[in-house]
């Protein structure tokens, strides 16, 4: 297991090159699948992502009470592809919305599940790292847990200036850094490997512990209050939906088309043929339904049908 997850041990220079190359490989195939917005070619990237490992030695050298240099690979490879990202977004347009591409929207607001899942997928990777013959799963662990994709949507937003989606990506990697590793320690701790390392160099294990739970604590608090607000939020998106509904009902054949929140401003897309009603109407409706302040941007879309006749006539 040592030989494995600890890149400074036995082949040095082979291990560390492939880590290396690989690493760089993921980063650049992450970035051309989260600028195309492609599922597929982000699955690709994580597959070959090799950054699970040294996070598993960080474990397993924590476990073991020795010295370890996974967290040197962990902190070197992250900047590196926190890099490659912030090069690849020069080619994106400044004024391009950044939200509107999935693989970036759905990296960029963690909550309480992903960290659920984070915990229960390092789980499964420590397993299948220690026992060979449920090995075939750690591909399936690579797809399931978030390393390089979100440290390269860091990249991508800090790039772009949108330093809120970058922070928010970069707190979903450390989430999935440290539940990874309190998982790892869980598993190779259980499984006594502990005592493959009781002879060695030991170091201040439970201030370690306590750092990680305390760290695990902090993450796990940001992760509460961002699935809060976006509860908050869709609850009153919801209230607003709800409202303006009955705002249009003695419109004939208006409907509401999409609502949503957006940079502390609620937008309103609306479907409708004849004019509106008066907009502070809508307004007196939102009062109470959502928080006071809130500025209110209503969209048409006129939903008129007009016989343009066939084509070649």
């Amino acid at each position: 297991m040592e030989e494995d997850l600890d890149l400074s041990a036995g082949d040095r220079r082979s291990k560390q090159s492939a880590f290396w190359t690989m690493l760089v490989l993921a980063a650049v195939i992450a970035a051309a699948g989260v600028l195309t917005d492609s599922t597929a070619t982000v699955i690709g990237a994580m597959i070959i992502a090799p950054l699970s490992t040294p996070i598993m030695g960080i474990a397993l050298g924590a476990v073991q009470r020795r010295k370890s240099t996974a967290a040197l690979f962990v902190t070197g490879g992250g900047l590196l592809v926190v890099a490659i990202g912030a090069l690849a977004s020069l080619v994106v347009p400044a004024s391009y919305d950044l939200l509107s591409d999935s693989q970036i929207s759905s990296r960029t607001s963690p909550g309480l599940l992903d960290l659920v899942a984070a915990l229960a997928t390092g789980l499964a990777g420590a397993v299948a790292l220690s026992r060979r013959d449920v090995a075939a799963v750690l591909p399936g662990v690579a797809i399931a847990i978030s390393l390089v994709p979100p440290l390269v949507v860091t990249g991508v937003c800090a790039g772009q200036g949108a330093w809120w989606l970058a922070l928010g990506s970069f707190v979903l990697f450390v989430s999935n850094l440290v539940a990874m590793v309190a998982a790892g320690i869980a598993v190779f701790g259980g499984l006594g490997y502990a005592t493959a390392g009781r002879q060695r160099e030991a170091g201040p294990v439970r201030r370690t512990y306590v750092a990680l739970g305390l760290v695990f604590a902090a993450v796990g608090l940001v992760l509460a209050a961002n699935t809060a607000g976006a509860l908050l939020v869709q609850l009153w998106t919801t209230r607003a939906t709800n409202a303006t509904a009955d705002w249009l009902a003695d419109s004939p054949g208006a409907s509401v088309v999409n609502v949503q929140a957006h940079s502390r401003t609620l937008y309103v897309q609306v479907r409708a043929p004849a004019d509106l009603p008066p907009v502070e109407s809508l307004l007196a409706a939102l009062q109470g339904q959502i928080p006071d302040g809130v500025p209110v941007v209503v969209t048409t879309t006129e939903g008129r049908q007009i016989q343009a006749g066939r084509v070649g006539d």
